[in-house]
C-alpha cells in the first residue's frame, strides 16, 4: 500500500510539506527571501519562497530545486542563495 501512496503523491517524505515554517528569511532588494528546504529520501530538497508587497497585495513564487544535501544547513544556504539568484535575475517579472 505504501508503494501506491508514494506512486500518487501521498505519505511519507516525498514531497513538500503543506505549510512549511521557514527555516531562515533574509530581505533582498525588497524582497523577502525565505528558506523552506524539507526532507526527501533522508536528504534536505533546496526549496524557497521569494515574496513582495506589491500595491498593498503581498504576491510570492516558491521554488523547488533538484539539489539536495545531507545536512539542514547546506540547504537553507543554497536556498537562499537561489532565492538571491532569483530575483537578481528576474525582479518583479517573478511574479508574471
Amino acid at each position: 500500500m505504501s508503494f501506491l501512496k508514494k506512486l500518487f503523491g501521498g505519505g511519507g517524505d516525498a514531497g513538500e510539506p503543506k505549510s512549511a515554517a521557514p527555516a531562515k528569511q533574509v530581505e533582498h532588494k525588497g524582497f523577502l527571501i525565505s528558506a523552506t528546504p524539507y526532507k526527501a529520501d533522508g536528504q534536505y530538497q533546496t526549496c524557497g519562497v521569494v515574496s513582495k508587497e506589491i500595491d498593498g497585495v503581498t504576491k510570492e513564487h516558491r521554488f523547488i530545486r533538484a539539489d539536495r544535501f545531507a545536512g539542514l544547513d547546506d540547504a537553507v544556504d543554497i536556498s537562499i542563495k537561489k532565492g538571491i539568484q532569483l530575483v537578481d535575475e528576474q525582479g518583479e517579472r517573478i511574479f508574471g
